[in-house]
């Protein structure tokens, strides 16, 4: 049996589904997209946790991502291009893009397989969005402009966006202000053009902006939660975005102690 001290010392395992869309897709947002999953892998290995890439193999074998999922400590997902509309009873609109029937499949059975496995779960901007859609919410499909800017800036070839940034008020002993150490508040670099629309049951709300958009869920019977910015984003200071990062994987380590 492990001490205290050994434990500590062995990387949690995190799941997260690759994404599946080329870079070389003709609309920007699916490169950018990929780097920013680069950008996840990295902090959750220098948060001290040993990340596991789940691709679409895993779906194609009956019963390997559930083995796999009992080997892990936490999963988190990722951003990405936009769910298909029929996964919450809609028609897609002209506004949606780069939807991957295969890269949903991937996603929700990895979103639905951890929650079955009890696993902490954290899910950011597209994850944020998929959560909802897996408790039986639905999305806004384009967001109208309001107060706050969410979208940013389109960014030119070769470069990342230039983002929304602005305030969210944090639910205080919420999951997602414990990420944040606690705080009330955090400015958020935004990045999405849908939003949650109706929130599905069992989540409750954490965050939101000043005009009202759901920028935080969580469900409190266990630790799942989500959010709608880019904590990931390298605009941010080094430490501040590698803090909620160091932050899940403790939760990992504590509710899902290393073997």
């Amino acid at each position: 049996m492990q001490t205290s001290e050994q434990q500590s010392s062995v990387r949690p395992r995190i799941g997260i589904p690759v994404r599946l869309s080329s870079s070389q897709n003709a609309d920007a947002r699916v490169g950018e997209a990929n780097e920013l999953f680069d950008f996840i892998v990295e902090l959750v290995r220098d948060a001290g946790a040993e990340p596991v890439l789940l691709d679409a193999s895993f779906t194609d074998e009956a019963g390997r991502l559930a083995a796999e999922l009992r080997s892990l400590n936490g999963v988190l997902l990722p951003g990405g291009g936009d769910l298909d509309p029929r996964l919450y009873g809609e028609e897609a609109t002209e506004a949606c893009y780069d939807v991957n029937p295969d890269q949903d499949r991937l996603d929700l059975a990895v979103a639905r397989g951890s929650l079955d496995a009890g696993l902490p779960t954290l899910g950011i901007c597209r994850g944020h969005q998929l959560l909802n859609v897996a408790y039986g919410g639905t999305l806004i499909q384009d967001m109208h402009p309001s107060l706050v800017e969410h979208n940013g800036l389109t960014p030119a070839e070769g470069e990342l966006s230039a983002w929304a940034w602005h305030d969210v008020e944090l639910s205080p002993d919420s999951k997602v202000a414990g990420l944040y150490g606690s705080r009330d508040s955090v400015r958020i670099a935004s990045g999405h053009h849908q939003a949650v629309a109706r929130v599905g049951d069992g989540l409750v709300v954490t965050a939101v902006a000043e005009d009202g958009t759901v920028e935080a869920l969580e469900d409190p019977q266990r630790w799942v939660a989500s959010v709608q910015w880019h904590p990931e984003a390298s605009q941010l200071p080094e430490e501040e975005r590698l803090a909620p990062f160091k932050a899940f994987v403790e939760v990992c380590r504590t509710l899902r102690p290393v073997a």
